[in-house]
């Protein structure tokens, strides 16, 4: 009976170690967990989608840092808000432009739809039929981690600013050719 016994516990235990997951304990997965947020101040632009000539909306690019200052993901929930630009204050929002855009990164589906691996962000599509191209706008971000903890973001959309063409100056080249033909 002793031998029985001795065999099931013995059984229980290797199988209980080959099926166990291998985690991290807590503070290592604290060590790459966001710390910071920013709204990606190159990449976040009015874009034309429908190639019609007319911006169709925001691309709004969200980074995250951990402790360290390196590109992490986040899981959670980011309202996006688009307001006037009132310069010369000190609060830059003014009237909300439009209704707040709401998105969620907080499941496998939504990760892989909005994750962008070039730019280590997360991409949403902020779609408004109404936005002018001459206008400046401040874009606010506010972002709700899953278990707790938020982060705000404001980025001011200026209108893309496109120098004037200007023509080359004629330039001669720098080693004229010789004019006459060397001796042998």
């Amino acid at each position: 009976m002793r031998r029985i016994i001795l065999a099931i516990v013995a059984c229980a235990a290797l199988v209980g170690c080959g099926s166990q997951p291998q985690w991290e304990p807590a503070g290592q997965q604290q060590l790459f967990s966001p710390t910071a947020m920013r709204i990606h101040p190159v990449f976040t632009q009015l874009r034309d989608w429908t190639g019609d000539g007319k911006p169709d909306g925001v691309d709004a690019l969200i980074e995250f840092q951990d402790q360290f200052g390196d590109p992490t993901k986040a899981s959670g929930s980011v309202v996006f808000e688009i307001y006037q630009y009132q310069p010369y204050s000190p609060d830059p929002r003014g009237k909300r432009e439009v209704a707040p855009f709401l998105a969620t990164i907080d499941n496998v589906a939504a990760q892989r739809d909005h994750w962008n691996r070039t730019s280590r962000c997360y991409s949403f599509q902020l779609a408004w039929a109404g936005v002018d191209p001459k206008t400046t706008y401040v874009l606010m971000a506010t972002f709700e981690k899953t278990g707790g903890g938020r982060f705000t973001d404001q980025l001011l959309l200026e209108p893309a600013q496109r120098e004037p063409v200007r023509p080359l100056p004629a330039t001669s080249p720098a080693n004229k050719p010789n004019t006459r033909t060397p001796q042998p």
